[in-house]
């Protein structure tokens, strides 16, 4: 029997194609008997053997790569769509197309303006963009790190290597979570500031991975949540927003992932805190200011010699928090890593904690015993995340 959306979707393809305007294609909702597939990617390559459709099947394990010839890529979407994918979403440089199916087989056709607007290169090694491009960038010029030329202001060179080497750890954490392949996702940025990172992350997500992503930002200073959602409206990044709140008391009901950078002393745990209950698969903190700790430690017999000065028992006091609210995480059901992601000459603020919420069982009771060791070792009474979860 016809259908007559599939037939629709299958020649925007074809045109795409041949006229060069073809970005990627993604099929999703699997529904066949390989129950470990999760999503099937398309885009373009060149090989010596000419123009072909690289087809990549994620598994929740492995990923498994096919090529084929244009005309026989085109026939395997048509037959995979509807039977053994219920979504598929097509890129072009002039729209997007996205195609739905009910199980009972009825579709549904929607047409969007284009994610991408040029061309990908169709090289089979081609690499994504990693990075945030500074020609033409509204945000960057708005937010003072470019002149009006495009070019990096001489003394904003650190931060944006900061925010590049942040995204890119952000892309990492995606690939690794539940949350890869997902087309469409809602991130929350607590304690924004003057937005950079905020704008950054919307920009990649949706520009240079291809990711729906609403990007919500919170900000204690009304002037700088009016700058950004000013310079959010000249971007055009429709799904950016700002709005003035404090971590404590801001409502989070639901996000894919929660970012909190410099948060002030206890309001990183209020944020973490904010993404366990959100059930966020990515939070990302980059803590700051350690205050609650250090008036309770009581240095250990062994360190002692070491502890009585106060800036070690200072350092030591930053270690022991970051480490208690990672075994926190880890007790919820997270994989955690805790890293420098810039170098320390470009900030000290440098320690990224970074949280991946783990699919199935995690050895919860190991965490939560070491949390306790950990406290007792150090004669520490209470901890703010520790109390705000409850988990024991």
């Amino acid at each position: 029997m016809a259908e007559p959306n599939l037939d629709q979707f299958i020649t925007a393809l074809e045109e795409g194609i041949a006229g060069g305007r073809f970005v990627k294609l993604t099929l999703a909702k699997p529904r066949g008997k390989d129950a470990d597939l999760k999503n099937l990617y398309v885009r373009p390559v060149a090989l010596k053997k000419g123009a072909r459709l690289s087809f990549l099947y994620r598994h929740k394990t492995r990923d498994v790569v096919k090529n084929h010839t244009v005309e026989e890529g085109v026939r395997l979407i048509r037959e995979l769509l509807g039977a053994e994918f219920l979504s598929g979403h097509l890129f072009m440089t002039v729209q997007d197309l996205r195609l739905e199916f009910k199980r009972r087989g009825e579709s549904h056709l929607v047409k969007r303006a284009p994610t991408f607007t040029e061309p990908q290169p169709a090289e089979h090694d081609r690499r994504k963009r990693r990075s945030i491009q500074t020609a033409g960038n509204v945000y960057l010029q708005a937010l003072g790190v470019t002149d009006e030329r495009g070019e990096v202001r001489p003394a904003m060179g650190d931060k944006l290597r900061q925010i590049n080497r942040f995204v890119e750890t952000v892309g990492g954490l995606f690939a690794a979570s539940p949350l890869a392949g997902r087309e469409e996702i809602s991130v929350v940025d607590m304690g924004s500031g003057k937005g950079y990172l905020t704008f950054a992350v919307y920009d990649y997500f949706n520009n240079a991975l291809g990711v729906r992503a609403t990007v919500e930002g919170v900000e204690a200073r009304p002037e700088l949540v009016e700058l950004c959602n000013e310079t959010a409206r000249r971007a055009g990044f429709d799904r950016l927003s700002f709005q003035t709140g404090y971590i404590e008391d801001f409502g989070l009901s639901a996000t894919d992932i929660l970012i909190a950078l410099h948060a002030c002393d206890t309001a990183t745990d209020d944020a973490l805190f904010k993404g366990v209950s959100a059930g966020a698969s990515i939070i990302i903190t980059a803590p700051c200011c350690h205050k609650e700790l250090r008036p309770q430690m009581r240095p250990p017999e062994p360190l002692r010699g070491v502890l009585r000065h106060g800036i070690l028992l200072e350092r030591e006091a930053e270690s022991v928090t970051d480490s208690l609210r990672a075994l926190l995480l880890e007790q919820a059901g997270y994989k955690v890593k805790v890293f420098e992601f810039v170098s320390t000459e470009h900030t000290r603020k440098n320690t990224l904690i970074a949280a991946v919420r783990l699919e199935g069982t995690s050895d919860r009771e190991e965490a939560l015993g070491e949390y306790r060791a950990l406290k007792e070792f150090y004669g520490i009474r209470e901890q703010r995340l520790e109390k705000l979860l409850c988990p024991f």
